[in-house]
């Protein structure tokens, strides 16, 4: 359902994920001005997608989701000017700030599979009111109408722009024409391999993150944190640091020590002058083999197979990993005594909203969450963490502050995919697999969903919906009976959902397995694959990197190819690599193809992008990326030594092939991690002829 909101312009709204209520009078816009109103309106603009056509013939959608990379706004463009038929130019898409109600969630793959049917009705209802505002002007049928070119043009050759109709657009509640969005045989936007709309932004700079914002009075700030994870303050001597010119405050609180000063410079160097005595944190005494002790403990077992089957057996260790996004945690906050402004990069605003409110002792209605653009996710702004530590130093300090995480902050004292140990079984009888066991355990995320000490135990995580952990509830192949357990290890580590969630690990361990299944019943992994998957879409991926990657073609002595699948998110891929692993020490993927089966892409383009960073994410936590743990603190501290893939390590050759499909779109962002994954170590493992167990292998 759209609504019409009472507004001097056309304005129109669909109602996302939430029950609309009724308002009557002014409609508050969320940038707080006011609207003039003299119709009833269901639903309100704060609760949902809202599209305006200004006088200056700007399409303006307020999304609420958040860019971080994936090319969202992009996509929503495209299908807002594909049923308007407006100049993608003309089509802005700002991001909307937190919301009282209604679906503000970014994750889970969710986006563009939520959006498409409310955004394309959204513009059609538009496009609608739009042509029947020029009929009554021109005093012609509506139905002789068309637009193009964010206009409307006449069969007499009279043309009108949306802006220059948007006024007399506005009051219509009938329109004369349909406002169904068109059948895809009419697209000539959606499906068309398209740049994203902010490129030219964000090579030259002119793309605005938290950090570049200017927000009046508010002073740069940074945190000393405990050199172990949960570690606490016992005293602090910060005469010095206070002494520092620049300097402006030092506050306390329950992640460490923040020093608020005139500039970066000051405050690092502040922070560098504080003398603290740290309480080790809970986990002082543990360090990776212990850990992985536990979880291997953890693991339940994996019951007894079917009489006379021969077994196929493995166990895999993965390690934490960080999301170390490009663009370092950075949050602006202006806490007053009854009110609150605070500016970041959120996945979940609904949510920081709420719990920022409760943090700092200030009714939800009173706090307002302004959402960015963030420089990169993969998950970690799920999470508020430094929107809630900048609202409780703002509070304290009462100053403005612009609080930047370091790279170090993140890396040592951010969230990370939880370590988990895998013990899987395939069971085969006269060629065929007859029962199939995946059993697990993973550090638990219950410890980060109670809060962190950083917010004084505020609940500040949220835990995306995770991919099915066991293959009982996947039945990706015909293996027979399946059956899986999970189990879980409770260590005080800050956690958080990582790109791919669950399937990251736990499919990667699967694809392992069905290789060695197929060297154990001598077949080659793609044909034995093909005939023991339940899914044409899955098959057709398959045949598709096959073909065009050229498998079983000859390589020298040391190279191998590799292969794997996935289906999550309503969506299919797999993976095809060659590996170079002359060096077993030094290995290099040389080339990736891979292929995708997401329903309607709307942007091609940009789900070719997608599909290259779940390849460097296959590559980099399968062979080098991952997170130490040493007495109760991370070792690695940067990119030099969290060694994620550089451009040396990534593949000379990509191809991406996206398969046709009049579906509805499925999810994408996540979904190429777990082929990836999967077929990076099954080339290493022919490459090399051994069989990797612990990821990334340089641990």
């Amino acid at each position: 359902m759209v609504f019409s909101l009472a507004a001097t312009t056309l304005t129109v709204a669909a109602p996302l994920g939430c029950d609309g209520s009724t308002a009557e009078g002014a409609e508050k816009a969320s940038d707080g001005a006011r609207r003039p109103s003299d119709v009833l309106v269901t639903g309100t603009d704060s609760e949902m997608l809202v599209l305006e056509v200004t006088p200056a013939n700007k399409v303006v959608v307020r999304l609420p989701r958040v860019e971080v990379g994936q090319g969202v706004t992009t996509a929503v463009a495209m299908m807002i000017a594909e049923e308007l038929d407006a100049r993608l130019a003309d089509v802005e898409i700002p991001l909307a700030e937190a919301r009282n109600q209604g679906n503000q969630y970014t994750g889970g793959s969710s986006s563009i599979s939520s959006l498409y049917g409310p955004a394309r009705q959204l513009a059609a209802t538009a496009r609608a009111k739009l042509v029947t505002a020029a009929a009554r002007r021109w005093h012609v049928p509506a139905r002789t109408l068309r637009t193009r070119g964010t206009r409307v043009i006449a069969p007499d050759g009279r043309m009108a722009t949306f802006g220059s109709l948007t006024r007399s657009a506005a009051p219509i509640t009938r329109p004369t024409v349909p406002t169904t969005p068109k059948p895809a045989s009419q697209h000539r936007v959606i499906g068309r391999p398209t740049n994203r709309i902010d490129a030219r932004d964000i090579v030259t700079g002119k793309a605005r993150y938290t950090g570049d914002l200017a927000v009046a009075g508010a002073k740069p700030t940074v945190v000393a944190r405990p050199p172990t994870l949960g570690g606490k303050v016992v005293s602090v001597d910060s005469a010095a640091a206070r002494a520092m010119p620049g300097v402006h405050a030092v506050v306390q609180f329950g992640g460490g020590v923040a020093v608020v000063a005139e500039t970066f410079h000051h405050a690092f160097q502040a922070r560098d002058a504080l003398r603290v005595k740290w309480a080790p944190g809970p986990l002082a005494s543990l360090s990776d083999p212990q850990i992985r002790s536990r979880l291997r403990a953890a693991v339940p077992k994996l019951g007894t197979p079917p009489r006379g089957s021969a077994q196929t057996e493995a166990e895999f260790e993965f390690a934490f990993v960080s999301h170390a996004p490009m663009e370092v945690l950075t949050a602006v906050a202006d806490v007053r005594s009854q009110r609150a402004e605070i500016w970041f990069s959120s996945q979940t605003p609904t949510s920081a909203r709420e719990d920022i409110a409760a943090t700092i002792g200030v009714p939800v209605s009173k706090v307002r969450v302004h959402v960015m653009r963030g420089g990169g996710s993969f998950g970690r702004r799920l999470n508020h963490d430094a929107a809630m530590e900048a609202a409780v130093i703002s509070k304290k300090a009462r100053l403005p502050v612009k609080l930047m995480w370091s790279r170090t902050d993140d890396i040592r004292h951010g969230r990370m995919r939880p370590a988990s140990h895998h013990r899987v079984r395939a069971s085969h009888d006269r060629g065929r697999v007859v029962a199939f066991a995946h059993c697990m355990a993973s550090v638990s995320e219950s410890f980060g969903e109670r809060g962190l000490s950083a917010q004084g135990g505020a609940r500040s995580a949220v835990r995306a919906p995770a991919a099915a952990p066991l293959p009982s509830e996947s039945g990706l192949y015909n293996f027979g009976r399946l059956s899986g357990d999970s189990g879980s290890v409770e260590l005080a580590i800050p956690l958080g959902a990582w790109r791919s969630v669950d399937s990251g690990t736990v499919r990667t361990a699967e694809e392992i397995v069905v290789d060695d299944v197929a060297r154990a019943l001598g077949q080659d992994p793609v044909a034995f694959r093909r005939t023991t998957l339940r899914s044409k879409t899955v098959k057709a991926v398959l045949d598709k990197v096959a073909t065009a990657g050229h498998w079983g073609r000859s390589l020298p002595r040391g190279h191998a190819q590799g292969v794997a699948v996935h289906e999550e998110y309503g969506s299919s891929v797999a993976c095809l690599v060659e590996i170079d692993a002359v060096d077993p020490k030094n290995p290099r993927v040389t080339k990736v193809v891979m292929a995708a089966d997401v329903g309607t892409a709307v942007n091609p383009r940009g789900l070719q992008a997608q599909l290259m960073g779940t390849a460097v994410d296959g590559i980099s936590t399968v062979l080098r990326a991952g997170l130490h743990i040493d007495k109760g603190a991370v070792r690695e501290s940067s990119f030099a030594d969290f060694h994620y893939a550089r451009g040396r390590h990534s593949p000379q050759h990509f191809e991406a092939h996206i398969l046709p499909s009049r579906r509805e779109p499925g999810g994408a962002g996540e979904l190429g991690v777990p082929a990836a994954a999967g077929a990076v170590a099954n080339a290493y493992a022919r490459a090399t002829g051994t069989k990797p167990r612990r990821f990334p292998l340089n641990f």
